[in-house]
Protein backbone atom coordinates (compact mmCIF):
# COMPACT_ATOMS: atom_id res chain seq x y z
CA UNK A 1 0.00 0.00 0.00
CA UNK A 2 2.77 2.43 1.33
CA UNK A 3 4.69 2.02 -2.68
CA UNK A 4 1.92 2.22 -4.51
CA UNK A 5 1.30 6.24 -2.54
CA UNK A 6 4.79 6.83 -3.17
CA UNK A 7 4.61 6.47 -6.84
CA UNK A 8 4.07 9.44 -9.21
CA UNK A 9 0.86 8.89 -11.57
CA UNK A 10 0.96 10.46 -14.87
CA UNK A 11 -0.92 13.40 -15.51
CA UNK A 12 -4.26 13.17 -17.84
CA UNK A 13 -3.60 13.92 -21.65
CA UNK A 14 -4.43 17.98 -21.76
CA UNK A 15 -5.15 17.72 -25.57
CA UNK A 16 -8.28 16.21 -26.99
CA UNK A 17 -8.13 13.99 -29.65
CA UNK A 18 -10.47 13.16 -32.31
CA UNK A 19 -10.49 9.93 -32.90
CA UNK A 20 -9.59 9.67 -29.33
CA UNK A 21 -8.85 5.79 -29.70
CA UNK A 22 -8.54 4.53 -33.30
CA UNK A 23 -6.64 5.32 -36.73
CA UNK A 24 -8.86 3.68 -39.19
CA UNK A 25 -7.08 3.25 -42.25
CA UNK A 26 -9.42 2.23 -45.62
CA UNK A 27 -7.76 0.45 -48.07
CA UNK A 28 -7.13 -0.82 -50.91
CA UNK A 29 -3.55 -0.46 -49.72
CA UNK A 30 -1.94 -0.51 -53.18
CA UNK A 31 -1.55 3.22 -52.50
CA UNK A 32 -1.05 5.60 -49.56
CA UNK A 33 -3.85 5.67 -47.85
CA UNK A 34 -4.07 9.14 -45.23
CA UNK A 35 -6.18 9.40 -41.77
CA UNK A 36 -6.61 12.57 -39.92
CA UNK A 37 -6.32 13.29 -36.04
CA UNK A 38 -7.64 16.63 -34.81
CA UNK A 39 -5.30 17.43 -31.29
CA UNK A 40 -7.31 20.37 -29.91
CA UNK A 41 -6.21 22.46 -26.87
CA UNK A 42 -9.01 23.79 -24.88
CA UNK A 43 -6.27 24.83 -21.89
CA UNK A 44 -4.89 28.39 -21.54
CA UNK A 45 -1.38 27.14 -22.20
CA UNK A 46 0.37 26.29 -25.29
CA UNK A 47 0.94 22.52 -25.95
CA UNK A 48 3.75 20.50 -27.47
CA UNK A 49 3.05 17.08 -29.07
CA UNK A 50 4.90 14.78 -30.68
CA UNK A 51 3.65 11.24 -32.47
CA UNK A 52 5.66 8.17 -32.11
CA UNK A 53 4.83 4.72 -34.19
CA UNK A 54 5.51 1.45 -33.05
CA UNK A 55 5.77 0.94 -37.26
CA UNK A 56 7.96 3.68 -38.08
CA UNK A 57 8.70 2.55 -41.51
CA UNK A 58 5.53 2.21 -42.72
CA UNK A 59 4.06 5.52 -41.95
CA UNK A 60 4.75 9.10 -42.58
CA UNK A 61 3.22 11.62 -40.54
CA UNK A 62 3.20 15.39 -40.98
CA UNK A 63 3.25 16.94 -38.86
CA UNK A 64 4.76 14.73 -36.38
CA UNK A 65 5.93 17.28 -33.40
CA UNK A 66 4.79 20.85 -32.76
CA UNK A 67 2.86 23.21 -30.56
CA UNK A 68 -0.73 23.70 -30.16
CA UNK A 69 -1.60 26.87 -29.18
CA UNK A 70 -4.32 27.54 -26.35
CA UNK A 71 -8.08 27.14 -27.95
CA UNK A 72 -6.46 25.79 -31.20
CA UNK A 73 -6.55 22.86 -32.80
CA UNK A 74 -4.18 21.25 -35.34
CA UNK A 75 -5.00 18.26 -37.69
CA UNK A 76 -2.14 15.54 -38.04
CA UNK A 77 -1.82 13.18 -41.45
CA UNK A 78 -1.34 9.81 -40.58
CA UNK A 79 -0.11 8.18 -43.84
CA UNK A 80 0.08 4.52 -44.50
CA UNK A 81 2.85 3.64 -47.33
CA UNK A 82 1.55 0.65 -49.94
CA UNK A 83 2.06 -2.91 -48.87
CA UNK A 84 0.30 -6.14 -49.47
CA UNK A 85 -2.65 -6.32 -47.16
CA UNK A 86 -3.44 -9.80 -45.52
CA UNK A 87 -6.87 -9.66 -43.64
CA UNK A 88 -5.80 -12.86 -41.71
CA UNK A 89 -2.66 -11.22 -40.21
CA UNK A 90 -3.94 -9.37 -36.76
CA UNK A 91 -2.43 -5.85 -37.14
CA UNK A 92 -0.58 -4.43 -34.11
CA UNK A 93 0.43 -1.30 -35.04
CA UNK A 94 -0.10 1.87 -32.67
CA UNK A 95 0.57 5.65 -32.19
CA UNK A 96 1.61 7.38 -29.14
CA UNK A 97 0.90 11.16 -28.75
CA UNK A 98 2.96 12.49 -26.08
CA UNK A 99 2.22 15.60 -24.82
CA UNK A 100 3.54 18.44 -22.10
CA UNK A 101 3.09 22.32 -21.68
CA UNK A 102 5.55 24.36 -23.37
CA UNK A 103 8.07 25.69 -21.56
CA UNK A 104 8.85 29.48 -22.58
CA UNK A 105 11.38 28.77 -24.82
CA UNK A 106 9.87 26.58 -27.71
CA UNK A 107 12.64 27.27 -30.44
CA UNK A 108 14.06 24.14 -30.09
CA UNK A 109 11.51 21.43 -29.51
CA UNK A 110 14.14 18.56 -29.85
CA UNK A 111 16.05 19.61 -26.69
CA UNK A 112 12.98 20.40 -24.81
CA UNK A 113 11.54 16.84 -25.50
CA UNK A 114 14.94 15.66 -23.96
CA UNK A 115 15.28 17.91 -21.07
CA UNK A 116 11.41 17.31 -20.08
CA UNK A 117 11.12 15.57 -16.56
CA UNK A 118 9.04 11.79 -17.34
CA UNK A 119 6.40 13.28 -14.76
CA UNK A 120 5.38 16.15 -17.08
CA UNK A 121 4.70 14.11 -20.10
CA UNK A 122 0.88 12.95 -21.04
CA UNK A 123 0.50 10.30 -23.07
CA UNK A 124 -2.40 8.43 -25.35
CA UNK A 125 -1.85 5.88 -26.91
CA UNK A 126 -4.22 5.12 -30.38
CA UNK A 127 -4.60 1.66 -31.82
CA UNK A 128 -4.27 0.98 -35.69
CA UNK A 129 -7.44 -0.87 -37.83
CA UNK A 130 -7.35 -1.90 -41.41
CA UNK A 131 -10.67 -1.61 -43.49
CA UNK A 132 -11.20 -2.88 -46.44
CA UNK A 133 -13.94 -1.19 -48.70
CA UNK A 134 -17.56 -3.32 -48.72
CA UNK A 135 -19.05 -4.59 -51.51
CA UNK A 136 -21.83 -3.01 -52.71
CA UNK A 137 -24.85 -3.97 -54.11
CA UNK A 138 -23.84 -7.33 -53.95
CA UNK A 139 -24.18 -8.77 -50.32
CA UNK A 140 -23.03 -12.31 -49.50
CA UNK A 141 -22.93 -13.12 -53.31
CA UNK A 142 -19.71 -10.76 -53.44
CA UNK A 143 -17.75 -13.01 -50.79
CA UNK A 144 -18.53 -16.17 -53.12
CA UNK A 145 -17.58 -14.63 -56.21
CA UNK A 146 -14.36 -13.84 -55.57
CA UNK A 147 -13.46 -17.81 -54.63
CA UNK A 148 -12.26 -19.89 -57.40
CA UNK A 149 -14.91 -22.52 -58.64
CA UNK A 150 -14.62 -26.04 -56.98
CA UNK A 151 -15.73 -28.37 -59.55
CA UNK A 152 -17.68 -31.79 -58.61
CA UNK A 153 -16.35 -33.59 -62.03
CA UNK A 154 -12.95 -34.77 -61.93
CA UNK A 155 -12.56 -34.45 -65.45
CA UNK A 156 -13.13 -31.32 -65.18
CA UNK A 157 -11.03 -29.83 -62.58
CA UNK A 158 -7.81 -31.93 -64.28
CA UNK A 159 -8.95 -29.58 -67.73
CA UNK A 160 -9.32 -26.53 -65.95
CA UNK A 161 -5.83 -27.34 -64.21
CA UNK A 162 -4.23 -27.95 -68.21
CA UNK A 163 -5.71 -25.17 -69.66
CA UNK A 164 -4.11 -22.46 -66.97
CA UNK A 165 -0.07 -24.52 -67.13
CA UNK A 166 -0.87 -24.30 -71.07
CA UNK A 167 -1.37 -19.84 -70.23
CA UNK A 168 1.70 -19.61 -68.78
CA UNK A 169 4.10 -21.93 -70.83
CA UNK A 170 4.57 -19.35 -73.24
CA UNK A 171 6.44 -16.57 -70.85
CA UNK A 172 9.43 -19.21 -70.73
CA UNK A 173 9.31 -19.55 -74.49
CA UNK A 174 9.35 -15.60 -74.84
CA UNK A 175 12.25 -15.17 -72.40
CA UNK A 176 14.35 -17.49 -74.21
CA UNK A 177 13.67 -15.66 -77.82
CA UNK A 178 14.59 -12.35 -75.82
CA UNK A 179 18.14 -13.68 -74.30
CA UNK A 180 18.97 -15.27 -77.99
CA UNK A 181 18.42 -11.68 -79.30
CA UNK A 182 20.38 -10.25 -76.32
CA UNK A 183 23.23 -13.20 -76.91
CA UNK A 184 23.24 -12.29 -80.78
CA UNK A 185 22.82 -8.51 -80.09
CA UNK A 186 26.25 -8.85 -77.58
CA UNK A 187 28.31 -11.47 -80.13
CA UNK A 188 28.18 -9.33 -83.26
CA UNK A 189 29.27 -6.26 -81.36
CA UNK A 190 32.26 -7.79 -79.77
CA UNK A 191 33.17 -9.90 -83.98
CA UNK A 192 32.96 -6.29 -85.54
Amino acid sequence: MASTSRATAKPLQVLVLDPPKVLRFKGPFTTIVTTYLKLHNPSSRKVCFKMKSTNPRCYCVRPNSGVVEPGSTVTVATMLQPFRYDPSREVKHKFMVQTRFAPPDTSDLEAMWKKANPGEIMNSKLRCVFEMPKETGKGDESLRLRKPAQPNNPKLASSTSLKKKSRTTPLPLVLLVIGAVFIGFFLGKFTM
